[in-house]
């Protein structure tokens, strides 16, 4: 793969973490994982304003991440790339081990 169109990937991928990076898209991930859903009760998951949840999801279509569709009045999300679930647990796997080591250097102590 040539330089440049390997940086152009290495940027798209960044401008999907960014856009996960935040709590409460985190948290908006987790509950569209068991299926699609409208905003209001994306907001209530979340505990969040549905303004401040609809500029979230927004961020998230805009980078692939994510789907939307009219139902009405309402506004239904979608797991656009389901394998992003596959990350999230290869994070908490992290997460698990780094517990561990650190228990095992707290009972060093």
């Amino acid at each position: 793969m040539a330089e440049k169109s390997r940086q152009i990937i290495y940027d798209k991928q960044a401008e999907i973490l960014k856009a996960l990076a935040h709590p409460v898209r985190i948290a908006i991930l987790d509950f569209l994982k068991d299926g699609e859903q409208c905003v209001c009760d994306i907001a209530k998951y979340a505990g969040s304003e549905r303004s401040n949840v609809s500029k979230h999801l927004s961020l998230m279509v805009n980078v692939g991440v994510l789907e939307s569709r009219k139902e009405g009045l309402k506004v239904i999300y979608n797991l656009k790339a389901r394998c992003i679930m596959d990350f999230f647990e290869c994070i908490t796997t992290c997460l698990k081990q780094q517990a561990n080591e650190n228990v095992k250097l707290l009972k060093a102590i």
